[in-house]
């Protein structure tokens, strides 16, 4: 099945699954779930996706192409790299803040990782790869400008930036506290500012 051209019942069933992933991970939801949420029969679903594991690649497969489709958005539209460092991190504060996406699916499943099928797990690697291109190629750019003062690798750096975000969002669930996200990822891209930017 191709991930971009799935029907609108297709469509409604993986964005209720996206929804349960956030909240539960990949083994917190069945199918059982999604039909008392969509009110569809397990039958009907099974129909549009034979196994959850086929659902939630299709679920990441979208998720990822549009992930991919909003920094490209964001690179043409934002000039200035710690503009768009911040622009990327605020989407996710608003997310948090907002409770529309309290939590990246992909970290989720990430520490699920022993405990999911290969297929799922192909798609969550990609996605980190795909996000630790982008933040690296931003930090590179940053650090030619003056922009940021890099410690070490502009890869390093955009690995330490990814634990940082996700960790902020662990932090935000953990305290029941949004503002707790802010606080961790606004340290983290301070430590890559000289003075003069903060």
């Amino acid at each position: 099945m191709d991930s971009t051209e799935i029907s609108p019942r297709a469509a409604e069933i993986a964005t209720c699954a996206r929804s349960l992933l956030a909240v539960r991970g990949y083994n917190g939801f069945s199918y059982a779930d999604i039909s008392a949420a969509v009110h569809i029969s397990k039958a009907s679903i099974h129909h549009h996706f034979p196994s959850k594991a086929e659902l939630v690649r299709t679920v990441l497969q979208r998720h990822r192409e549009q992930g991919r489709e909003g920094l490209a958005a964001l690179e043409k539209q934002v000039t200035d790299p710690l503009a768009r460092l911040r622009a990327y991190t605020g989407y996710w504060e608003g997310c948090i803040r907002d409770a529309s996406s309290p939590f990246c699916i992909f970290a989720m499943l990430g520490s699920e990782l022993a405990a999911i099928p290969d297929e799922v797990a192909v798609e969550v690697r990609g996605h980190f790869s795909d996000l630790a291109a982008w933040l690296t190629a931003t930090l590179k750019e940053g650090a030619e400008k003056g922009v940021f003062r890099l410690r070490t690798t502009p890869q390093a750096e955009a690995e330490a930036l990814m634990a940082a975000v996700h960790g902020g969002m662990l932090a935000a669930r953990v305290h029941g506290d949004p503002e707790a996200f802010a606080t961790v990822v606004q340290q983290g891209v301070r430590q890559l500012v000289p003075d003069r930017r903060h």
